[in-house]
């Protein structure tokens, strides 16, 4: 698997999910938040989303959005951080499979891209019919071992 990033193989490990039935505008904000985070507060961020004790603030995808406090434009994309929690848990395995320290792990990179549209038709009056598309997301997420 091609990664967008170059990274040292001995230190880092990676994780890809490909074709998520998630919104790649909200996986993008809340893989912005993610990098640079220690992996325990990576998954305490994304816990604390579903929750809906925490909002991710959104910096391109903001227009018309309602304000949390403290961050400005800002949502809880929920479904999203399931979907990346699970991908961080899957990416903390592989490092520890590798034999990387899980305690020290560091999320250097995280990214979200449009996927492959899934086409679906709806049937229309007159035998006509509309697209229903719907838009998937490639997530990659890559942690690296830091310093104790």
């Amino acid at each position: 698997m091609k990664y967008s990033l170059e990274i040292d193989k001995e230190k880092c490990a990676t994780a890809y999910g490909r074709d998520l039935h998630i919104s790649p505008k909200h996986s993008r904000e809340v893989c912005k938040e993610l990098v640079g985070k220690k992996v325990e507060n990576a998954e305490k961020i994304l816990k604390e989303v579903i929750d809906l004790k925490r909002a991710v603030k959104f910096t391109r995808y903001n227009l018309h959005l309602a304000h949390k406090r403290g961050i400005g434009p800002g949502r809880y994309p929920v479904k999203v951080s399931g979907a990346l929690l699970s991908l961080l848990k899957e990416c903390v395995s592989n490092a520890e499979f590798k034999g990387l320290d899980g305690e020290n792990l560091r999320v250097v990179h995280a990214s979200a891209y449009p996927g492959r549209k899934i086409k679906r038709y709806i049937p229309r009056a007159q035998g006509k019919s509309s697209a229903h598309n719907e838009q998937t997301t490639n997530v990659e997420i890559v942690v690296e071992e830091g310093e104790a």
